[in-house]
């Protein structure tokens, strides 16, 4: 319940015989307005660390103008990570929130009340939850629920997830930001004035490039680099250069640029994960792509083009000059946060606001991955995988 949930909150922001907020809180100053979408967002994470922390940060600071982030549901540490790493932080960072926002926070989807205006749920929990997660949204009166990738553990659960929108009228867009990018669009623009040119997307990280590092990051995004940092470029493919597991001709990966791990995460269960990976992907249909994905390789993406000699003739970053200096002022801002979250900072702001404004008013939301695409981007997690580690 909201109510019994947040016994650190002040008591008169809740009643004490309903699980619905108080009419202090319901009128509270970032409630959802009409033209507004109510943002649901489930699954937050730690402060500086969480992905869904980020959303909400770029929500609760009016970034995002048909986004209100009326409630955020945080199971773990509001429940048994509260004592632990990272929940003391998220307690403090929760009761500021409330102070400055009203903002409600609860541990359960199913508490809470009826959406006053078109609900939107983002959710940003572990992959594995998302299942459970997606089906008590659409339970909660969710008009559109924006699903941050890979979307479920496997193929199987998100067709059934994708069904279950379908049945229920649930609208479904995807948190691939990098259908929206600047360099993606730039790049892709370039190459269609090169005959044939070949295009590489190249993804990073700023992991250390030590065993404890590496481990801890193999287990905490256990379905593995392709199924989580290299699905935005899957994503890519799938929605760009026609490739589909039924439409791969070939993968060859680099090897020489290419690295596969066994290593033990926090627990100490081991973990085998590529640290690094590049591979080409040719279709049936004559369109040929690359991918490089490096945990260990920086804050920056781009993408290149080569031409019929294989100089490369093109490249465009990820963030370019234009962005830097707003990459500059929100590491000031928020200096311990993952460095990733500041580099796609604008992108992320396009989404959310496209989503929220197709759920609060029916405009397409442009370019945006939809949950078939999702689908089909992890079927091509999911062959590629055993494919690419049996050739390392």
């Amino acid at each position: 319940m909201f109510a019994t949930a947040f016994s650190h909150l002040s008591k008169s922001a809740f009643t004490a015989s309903s699980s619905r907020p108080a009419n202090k809180i319901l009128t509270r100053a970032l409630a959802a307005k009409a033209g507004q979408a109510e943002v649901v967002l489930v699954g937050c994470g730690a402060p500086n660390r969480g992905m869904g922390w980020y959303h909400a940060v770029q929500m609760l600071e009016g970034r995002c103008p048909s986004a209100s982030l009326d409630y955020i549901i945080e199971p773990w540490f509001l429940g048994g990570g509260a004592s632990g790493p990272g929940g003391p932080e998220f307690k403090e960072w929760a009761d500021d929130s409330t102070s400055k926002y009203g903002t409600v926070f609860g541990t359960s989807v199913g508490d809470l009340p009826d959406p006053a205006q078109p609900r939107c749920a983002l959710i940003s929990g572990r992959t594995a939850d998302n299942p459970r997660l997606f089906k008590e949204c659409i339970d909660a009166k969710c008009s559109t629920i924006f699903l941050e990738k890979p979307g479920a553990p496997t193929v199987a659960e998100l067709q059934l997830m994708k069904e279950q929108a379908e049945e229920a009228g649930v609208g479904v867009l995807m948190g691939y930001n990098k259908n929206v990018c600047k360099y993606v669009r730039k790049t892709r623009e370039f190459a269609d004035t090169i005959p044939g040119s070949h295009v590489t997307f190249v993804s990073n990280n700023a992991y250390e490039n030590t065993p404890e590092s590496l481990g801890e990051c193999f287990e905490r995004n256990a379905e593995g680099m392709l199924k989580n940092m290299a699905i935005h470029e899957l994503a890519l493919l799938v929605s760009f250069y026609d490739v589909s597991v039924d439409n791969i001709e070939s993968v060859t990966a680099d090897k020489e640029f290419s690295s596969m791990q066994t290593l033990a995460g926090p627990s100490g269960t081991e973990f085998t994960d590529f640290d690094k990976i590049k591979f080409t992907i040719k279709t049936k249909t004559g369109k040929e792509v690359s991918v490089a994905a490096d945990r260990c390789g920086g804050t920056d993406s781009y993408a290149t083009v080569t031409d019929t000699n294989g100089e490369e003739v093109f490249r465009y970053w990820m963030p370019d000059e234009e962005d830097k200096a707003t990459v500059q002022t929100l590491q000031a801002k928020y200096p311990t946060a993952m460095p990733y979250f500041f580099t796609q900072d604008p992108d992320y702001v396009t989404v959310k606001e496209r989503v929220a404004k197709f759920t609060a008013t029916g405009e397409e939301a442009e370019g945006l991955a939809t949950i078939g695409i999702a689908v089909e981007t992890l079927r091509v997690a999911e062959y590629l995988t055993p494919l690419l580690m049996e050739q390392l």
